[in-house]
């Protein structure tokens, strides 16, 4: 099993040696103050600028976690506890912030990982609380929302 499958699947350990189990027991302090996980529970295909070193999610990788019913549970498990850090925290709710960036990774994680339903509910979850807070996130990461939502 490669790293990012078996750190998904909950027998593997992420760049800082932290099972997912760990990373899900993060309060939203730590969820808030730790970069390095994100990138371990919402693989992409491409090189994360923000944290250098952290893993790319290959084409062979990338089918092994959608067809293991585990790492799936996994995945859905990191966007359960992310979607709960969304709802019970405000500071995102802002023009510019981190977490913006870590919602487009999110977004594009699950269309790719476990299909347009789950990062369509996502979206329409993050874009609910933008617009409940007065729709404070600039308009650029509201359209990268949408282009990975879209696969564009």
């Amino acid at each position: 099993m490669r790293p990012i499958h078996a750190f998904l699947a909950g027998t593997g350990r992420d760049g800082a040696e932290r099972r997912l189990a760990e990373v899900l027991a993060f309060d939203d302090a730590r969820i808030e103050g730790v970069h390095d996980f994100i990138q371990w529970c919402f693989p992409l295909a491409e090189a994360s600028r923000a944290v250098p070193g952290a893993p790319v999610l290959g084409t062979d990788e990338a089918e092994a976690i959608r067809a293991d019913p585990t790492a799936r549970e996994g995945l859905r498990a990191a966007l359960a506890r992310m979607r709960r850090f969304y709802a019970e925290t405000d500071g995102w709710l802002r023009g510019h912030d981190h977490n913006h960036l870590r919602i487009t990774r999110i977004l594009t994680a699950m269309r790719d990982l476990l299909g347009q339903d789950e990062a369509a509910s996502f979206h329409a979850f993050v874009t609910a609380r933008n617009a409940g807070a007065g729709g404070p996130i600039n308009r650029d990461s509201l359209r990268y929302w949408q282009a990975a939502l879209d696969g564009a």
